[in-house]
């Protein structure tokens, strides 16, 4: 584990300079120091960012420290490597990094459950034969564009409107 460290903390500083960073930890683990109510969170998600002006955001290298505001109190986290299991940039709208080793048993033990094979007696019903589901029909429907041109000279198009939005100096 501890060759992890250097890795998730140049990965996150990475991210960080990038823009929003959210952070995915497991609140239970030891040294980890979070609001007492966050404390028993297996999958607990904490943006970090620049942007929040944050006066004492330290990324070392024994992981991550910095005070977040939680329902408008502010309050001091600590984070070691070692509870943080995944990193996502709000930029690229993607998780970036996972680290599997360190998932809680919870993740893993779900992930399991949805990648099991069902068994044959779990198994949905098989659909209905071809035969004997009903089979759609199609037909045309005659549309504006279709219907027979209009008698006499072609309109001409109506004049473009004007928008409704000006501009104010």
């Amino acid at each position: 584990m501890e060759t992890k460290g250097p890795d998730k903390k140049e990965l996150l500083l990475a991210a960080l300079e990038q823009g929003m960073v959210m952070i995915h930890l497991d609140a239970r683990r030891p040294g980890v120091l979070v609001p007492a109510h966050l404390r028993n969170e297996h999958h607990l998600r904490l943006n970090l960012s620049y942007r929040f002006d944050p006066p004492d955001l330290s990324v070392s290298d024994w992981g991550v420290r910095s005070t977040l505001s939680f329902s408008g109190t502010r309050f001091t986290i600590a984070v070691p490597w070692s509870a943080l299991f995944a990193i996502a940039s709000h930029v690229t709208k993607e998780l970036a990094w996972m680290y599997a080793d360190d998932l809680p048993e919870e993740i893993l033990q779900q992930a399991q459950v949805t990648t099991k094979v069902s068994t044959p007696e779990m198994a949905p019903a098989a659909p209905p034969p071809a035969e004997a589901r009903p089979r759609a029909v199609l037909r045309e429907v005659p549309s504006e564009k279709d219907a027979e041109p209009p008698e006499g000279p072609p309109e001409d198009p109506p004049p473009p409107r004007k928008g409704h939005l000006r501009l104010v100096k």
